[in-house]
């Protein structure tokens, strides 16, 4: 089996707890670089609801340095760019650009990170601009039906909020709020600084020292709260639309599950392309459906599966019957080899294709050290997919795709 190089993967720890994870590619002229916080939405308290996400938007509003335009213009003036996400489990602040400013990127990101000014007339006016992305997450069915779903999933649990939070707890945010979440979270030994492209380790720790380098108190890391007891739902709403969209799923295995290679190629034979069985069945075979496809999401300790699909309403319980069909062959059949090749290949070769784009290995090393404090090379990810029998498919299968444990939304249009 071929081997991938893992010889210019190298990690740093600065003094002040930052650490460092870098992956030398010196066949190309760019680089990706991203500050990643170790902090996200189920990390807040009810009336924080959002807070995480309002602090992302907040950093690109100005520093003791820089204006807000000057944030964005720094990069965008030679060709790079910059951007930020907000989790569940984390924040990343990130930017690409190429190999000869280097410098500049981590320059403006320490510069957002530990020295952003929070003006209260900006404040105000983010606030308004995120309630707008709600507004427009409301208005699009697929996200609202997800949004729901999640709700059912963890309820009364920070993993069943939105990320945005709601529009109570924004309009509550203020400058002495925002300073005093991030002097808790955004410590040095919170945070990783992820870099990959065409750089040498010794680099970026220098430039670390030289802009990352800051007194920080000792960590105290926030306890997740305990898991809300799960109890199956159904819940059916109405909306002013064309289409039914519905989810179905459970709560899943957790990134660190000894089960998750059987889930992954259970969720590749069920939605891995237009040639998998959900879509030869159910869109192929009656054409219910424009959309119909499986997710699976793994957070730390729990995750989710479950299956959405966009069909007419007099189409949608034929359609939930084929979904549960589909699921419940994997439990009852051996999943026959030349299919089950294939779903290796397919993941395989995603991986690889992956390792195409500088932003792809900058998150995967930043992800390895936040979960797992070590780097998960291809070679190990392919050597245990390939390690995946269909007998051990179909044993996980019959007891995790068993629909006493689904829960069911389903958004139809208005009578």
């Amino acid at each position: 089996m071929k081997r991938y190089p893992q010889d210019d993967i190298q990690k740093t720890t600065l003094p002040n707890g930052l650490r460092i994870v870098t992956e030398t590619i010196d066949s190309v002229r760019s680089l990706s670089c991203g500050v990643w916080v170790k902090t996200g939405s189920r990390h807040e308290t009810d009336r924080q609801a959002g807070i995480t996400h309002f602090l992302e938007h907040m950093l690109f509003k100005g520093t003791e340095n820089r204006s807000a335009f000057d944030i964005v213009q720094t990069m965008e003036s030679v060709g790079g760019f910059l951007n930020a996400f907000t989790s569940l489990e984390h924040t990343c602040y990130y930017s690409r650009c190429l190999d000869s400013e280097k410098e500049r990127a981590i320059d403006v990101l320490s510069d957002m990170v530990l020295r952003s000014t929070f003006p209260p007339e900006e404040i105000e006016k983010e606030k308004k601009v995120i309630i707008e992305e709600m507004k427009m997450y409301r208005d699009s069915p697929e996200d609202y039906i997800f949004e729901i779903f999640n709700g059912l999933m963890f309820e009364n649990h920070p993993l069943g909020r939105p990320i945005l939070g709601y529009e109570h707890t924004v309009n509550s945010f203020a400058q002495d709020a925002l300073s005093a979440y991030l002097a808790q979270r955004y410590n040095p030994a919170n945070t990783v600084l992820s870099v990959a492209g065409n750089v040498t380790h010794q680099e970026i720790v220098d430039l670390a020292l030289r802009y990352f380098t800051v007194d920080s108190s000792p960590y105290v890391p926030v306890e997740d709260l305990p898991l809300s007891t799960f109890v199956k739902q159904h819940k059916r709403v109405s909306r002013a639309i064309e289409q039914t969209h519905l989810v179905l799923g459970r709560r899943s295995l957790g990134i660190n599950h000894p089960n998750r290679y059987e889930l992954l190629l259970a969720n590749t034979l069920l939605s891995g392309g237009m040639s998998s069985r959900l879509n030869q069945n159910i869109r192929e075979k009656y054409g219910y459906c424009y959309s119909v496809s499986s997710f699976n999401q793994a957070y730390h300790d729990t995750g989710l599966f479950g299956v959405y699909a966009g069909t007419d309403e007099s189409y949608a319980e034929h359609v939930q019957e084929l979904i549960y069909q589909e699921l419940g062959r994997l439990g009852s059949e051996i999943v026959p080899e030349k299919e089950l090749m294939e779903a290796k290949s397919q993941l395989k070769g995603k991986l690889l294709l992956g390792q195409e784009n500088m932003s792809n290995r900058m998150t995967r090393l930043a992800k390895s050290e936040l979960y797992f404090d070590r780097y998960i090379s291809l070679d190990e990810l392919v050597e245990h997919i390939d390690a995946v029998t269909s007998e051990e498919i179909r044993n996980f299968a019959v007891d995790f795709f068993n629909p006493e444990f689904f829960t069911e939304t389903i958004l139809v249009p208005e009578s």
